[in-house]
Parts: C-alpha cells; structure tokens; sequence
C-alpha cells in the first residue's frame, strides 16, 4: 500500500508529546525543526525495499582484454546462466528486495543471429557495438547475446527469474516506452499482436492510432558523424555505409522531427505516439484531477470501455505479457515523454494483474512528480534532480547539507515515492575523477541517501567495490561504466572471480567498502525506524555553536519499535568532534526523562551514551574522516 506522510510543526510536536505550548528558543529548539510522520497503518515491522540495479550483459562477465569497440568474442559477454546460486547469494547479502536486471528486452545490436533468424542491425543506426539496451527491437524476446543458446534464450531468462525468485527477491525489467529501435520487428510476438508501426498510414505526419509520427515524402538520413566519430570505431562492417533505408522518415526518439537528425539526437531511435498531436493537444479522453486521489481500482474503471490510441493497447500487450512470465515490476525509462493518462491506464492494468508490483519511473522535472504519482500511478520515481543532485554537491564539496534539509521538507508529502540512488547507468561513478574521485567519499553520502527517507533505495553493481569506469570503451566514455559497448569492470570483476562470486581477488579497501554497504543496506532493510518519522536535527546544531558544520547532517528516525539518531561527516581529511543536541520535544516523543540511556551503533557495534539533561539530550560524536554513526536507542 502507498505511504502517505505529514509535515508537523514544531507547535503539533510539542502537542504529541504531551505538551502546553511548543518550546521558547530559550530552549535552544530551533524553530525550523519538523517531524515527518507516516500514517500509522503503514508503519511496517521491517525497513525498506532496496533495489539493486545490474547491467546483465557485464555483471558476470569474466573476460578482461577490454578492447575498445571490441566484439563480443574479444572482450566477453555475461549471460543469464552465469548468474547463479553463488551470484543471487552475493546479490542477497547486501540486503536486496529486488533485482532490475538492466538491458534484457531484446536490443538492437552488431552480430550476426541470422541462423536463429534474426535480422542483422545496421550500425549507422547503433550505437556502439553491443548497442544501447533503450532501442528496444523486440518486446516479446530477450538479447540473444545473454544466452549460452540463443534459440533458449527465453527460456533461460525465466530460469533466471525462478533462481532470482527461490532467493526471495523479485525481478524487474525495463521497459522503454517512449521509443523503440528503428529496426524494430518481433519475431516472438503472439498470434494476433501486430508490430509497432505495421499497420501505420505513412501518408501522414499523425494519426492518432499510428505507432509513428512521419516526414512525409521524406527519407532517413544517417547523421553528420563528428570529426572524433567513426561508425564502430572505423572498423569495417557491410551494412556500415552510411545508409539506412526508412522512408518516409520517422520522427527520433527524443522528438526530433527532421529527416536527417543530429548525432546528439536519440538518432538509434524512433518515437512513439500515444495520441498526442504535433501541437501537443491529445486526442484522448483526459483524466479528471480528482483521480490524485483515487486508487489503481478507480482508474482502472475509469477506462474500461473507453477508446485509447494503439499504442497504449501494444504496451498493455507487453507488460502484461512479462507479468504472466513471473516478472514482478518494471523500470520506466523517460516517462515524462508521455502522457500521464497514458500512465493511469497502463498502471492501473499492470496493478489489477498484480496489486503488488513494482513501478519505478525516470522523470527529472520535479513540477511533475506529484502528476506521475498521484495520476500516473508510480510507485516511485528517481530522485535526481533533487536529491541526488544536491548530495554530489556536497560530496564534492561544492554545496551546503543544508541542502539536503530543504530537500526533505520540499519533498515532505511524496518523500516514499522518491527512490534515493549515488550511482546508476546514467550517472559517473562516485569514485571517477569526473564525480568524486574516491569512493569513500561515497560513503557518508550512502548512509544519508539510505537512512533519511522511507523510500527505497538502489545499489548500482559495481559501486560497492568502487568501480571507477576509468577507461573509454568504444561509444561509451570513461566515468560512467558503458552501456554501449561489450566490456568487463574490472573491480567488479574482482568480486566475480572468474564465476565463483565470492570477492576472492579483491583489495582490502574493496573489500572493507563491499562490507560497509553490506552492513548498511541490511540494517536499512529490517529497520522499522525507516518507515517511521523523521525529524531534522541539523537547524538546531548549526545554531548551537559547535564544531557542528555544513560538512556534517544529522537527523532521527523513529517509531514505537526503534529509535535512531544518524550522524554523517563529508570531510575526507579531518576528524571531527562536537556535542549533537537533541530537542526537548524529540526526548518527548520518546519519552526520555532526564538521565543516561545506552546507544547501540550499527555500523560498527560499538556503545555511545546518551545525556538527557533539564529534557535536552547530548551525545558526545566523534567522527572520522567520511565517517557516519547510526546510534539505536536501547530500550
């Protein structure tokens, strides 16, 4: 069931706890302090769901020649048999919920599956070697590169699925519904089900129920190439000319409406139309903004019976079709590209299969979050723009905590729908030069990410070891792990170890940070603190004189099971050491009078104290460089 949460004022604060009037600043309270509180039905006696994103086509991959735009031979290929018990076990220890197996729908991509009777993709149209998993070219099959046979290669995902599954944790697929491969043609599709575009009026730039938006009269052309660009690396390929037949033209994937697009365009890529006219009216029945706050029930009577454009049907089609394989949610890439009713329509009948599946959404304008949520039906959303982007400033060192403070309150009625992540397939690798150039400095920056919100989080494969995408792999560029290109990642091979999954060639320090994310998500996991409140204690420290600084955050987290205190530093070189004030009207809440009281640390195990003094609380923090304390009250 979705949370909902409230933001109380320091005045409802001091009510809840029993108080005459809200604190006097005498108290040293800051009057800026809030509690986040969610709705008691939804307290839940466990911690939260973390999601571990794995790009499949690397993760298992033990090759190491790492040859730029190297083939599949040259420089290796995971499969979905390599991810084994031994796998899913390493996957499970760091505390995952679910899997987002990243790339598996079958892709356009460079090799040669004639004899499975796949046709071959023309690299004018590809982008690296091994081809971006977001051009889709079939909606009912997997990337034949994943197989150890390709003509099984359905049959060895849902095998993988059943291994992910016997080890408790559920699986989740992309699905890319703003765009598709321009080679697009399913060979696996069901009896009945036509493909994208198959039944189009190219005559037309729009029509409401083609698949495609067109140049009429119009044929494709390749893109200018860059001075530094060449078709796969310049290395010879037959279809490599500088051609490719598609006429009329179709409109790219980012909505690039010109015949020859630019090479920053989404060039691999074709655009889907749901309705939405060239003018950008819709041609569809609108949703009317009381549905906010109704259920998936609601919006799933809401349109039955109603006429929607063919491209809604073909992704119902689809969804529906992973579900009835065992997949239990999906990742949506670009979702702000189409419209919410759109979302409302197909959430509505993903969750009328199953109630409980997982929906998680890329959208980065923040003016539209509560839209996607609240009419589109998502689970949750990326944070990015706010959070994410806020917390690499101050990891960085080139923003306030603060920050993140004004965050949380902006976010305070949709905090457990904004899944909180350092590293995905999109961003650069905290321990890159180009992002943090270290990936300790990851580690203060994990426990605020993972312990301030009730949302979920993501581990990105890779970053517990600190993979630092050093090298240019072909079309994909150093700093962030290709997603282009056939490679391996050698410190995340190191936990491989040639198949055995057990970090037996690891360093000490990958090692040790492997452990601290290990420690970390499992404890976020069975926390019932973090469906909790959440009351932000950095105001008052600043305020209090202390060696308490912009380069420290602190706030609680609590419910009647647990209550914690969370304390993280962002300086790389210097200790620190300070007194952390609690507020009069937290040690209310907890009822603590004045006295001494055990804290247990969960990242070390280690036993602080706290003092509560004239209804104050202290505890005495040291912290050492990047360092971070999860104090738990001991009852």
């Amino acid at each position: 069931m979705i949370k909902r949460i409230r933001l109380l004022s320091l005045a409802a604060l001091a009510v809840l706890a029993g108080c005459d009037k809200a604190p006097t600043p005498a108290s040293h309270t800051a009057t800026s302090l809030a509690v986040v509180s969610a709705d008691s039905e939804h307290t839940a006696a466990q911690g939260k769901a973390v999601v571990y994103q794995m790009f499949t086509r690397i993760y298992a991959n033990t090759t190491s020649t790492n040859k730029p735009w190297g083939s599949l031979a040259q420089n290796g290929v995971g499969k979905f048999n390599d991810i084994n018990d031994d796998a899913l076990r390493g996957i499970k220890a760091l505390g995952t919920t679910h899997i987002w197996f990243t790339g598996v729908p079958h892709h356009a991509l460079i090799a040669d599956y004639s004899a499975y009777g796949i046709s071959d993709d023309d690299p004018d149209v590809v982008k690296g070697r091994a081809g971006s998993p977001y051009a889709v070219k079939d909606y009912y099959s997997v990337n034949p590169d994943l197989a150890v046979d390709p003509a099984e290669r359905l049959q060895e995902f849902q095998a993988l699925i059943a291994r992910t599954h016997q080890h408790g944790m559920q699986v989740l697929i992309d699905i890319v519904p703003n765009h598709v491969a321009r080679s697009y043609q399913s060979l696996a599709k069901p009896a009945g089900v036509a493909d994208f575009g198959a039944n189009d009026d190219t005559s037309v730039v729009y029509a409401r129920d083609n698949n495609f938006y067109y140049v009429p009269g119009e044929a494709f052309q390749v893109p200018d190439w860059p001075a530094d660009y060449q078709v796969l690396g310049g290395q010879a390929h037959p279809l490599a000319d500088g051609q490719f037949n598609e006429n009329p033209a179709k409109w790219t994937g980012n909505g690039a409406r010109a015949a020859k697009p630019a090479f920053d365009d989404w060039y691999e890529t074709v655009k889907i139309n749901y309705g939405v006219r060239p003018d950008g009216s819709y041609d569809f029945e609108r949703l009317p903004a009381d549905y906010a706050k109704r259920d998936w029930q609601a919006h799933y009577q809401f349109w039955q019976g109603k006429s929607v454009p063919d491209s809604w049907l073909k992704f119902r089609d689809i969804t529906q079709y992973w579900l009835q394989l065992g997949v239990d949610g999906f990742r949506y890439d670009m979702a702000e590209m189409v419209p919410v009713e759109f979302w409302s329509y197909l959430n509505a009948h993903i969750k009328h299969t199953n109630p409980q599946a997982f929906l998680l959404a890329e959208v980065y304008q923040p003016a539209l979050y509560r839209d996607y949520i609240q009419l589109g039906l998502m689970d949750y959303l990326y944070d990015k723009v706010e959070f994410y982007d806020s917390l690499k400033l101050v990891m960085q060192g080139k923003g306030p905590t603060s920050a993140l403070v004004q965050v949380q309150q902006r976010m305070a009625d949709i905090e457990h729908h904004m899944l909180h992540f350092l590293e995905n397939h999109d961003e650069q690798r905290i321990a890159s030069p180009e992002f943090a150039g270290d990936a300790r400095k990851g580690m203060p920056a994990m426990v605020v990410s993972t312990l301030i919100s009730s949302s979920p989080t993501m581990l990105y494969f890779g970053q517990e070891v600190g993979e630092p995408a050093s090298e240019d792999a072909g079309f994909g560029k150093a700093s962030r792990t290709t997603i282009f290109d056939y490679w391996g990642v050698p410190h995340h091979q190191r936990w491989v170890n040639g198949g055995k999954f057990d970090g037996g060639a690891l360093t000490p320090a990958e090692m040790n940070l492997r452990h601290f994310y290990q420690r970390l998500l499992s404890f976020s996991r069975e926390a019932p603190a973090l469906n909790g409140d959440y009351v932000e204690l950095h105001t008052l420290n600043l305020a209090a004189g202390s060696a308490y600084s912009e380069q420290q955050l602190a706030f609680a987290r609590f419910s009647n099971e647990q209550q914690l205190v969370v304390v993280s530093h962002f300086n790389a070189t210097e200790s620190v050491e300070f007194q952390l004030q609690l507020p009069r009207t937290l040690m209310q809440r907890w009822q603590l009078a004045d006295g001494k009281y055990a804290l247990h640390e969960q990242l070390t195990g280690v036993n602080h104290e706290l003092v509560v003094t004239n209804g104050e609380g202290r505890i005495a923090v040291k912290l050492a460089p990047l360092g971070s304390l999860v104090y738990q009250l001991v009852r």
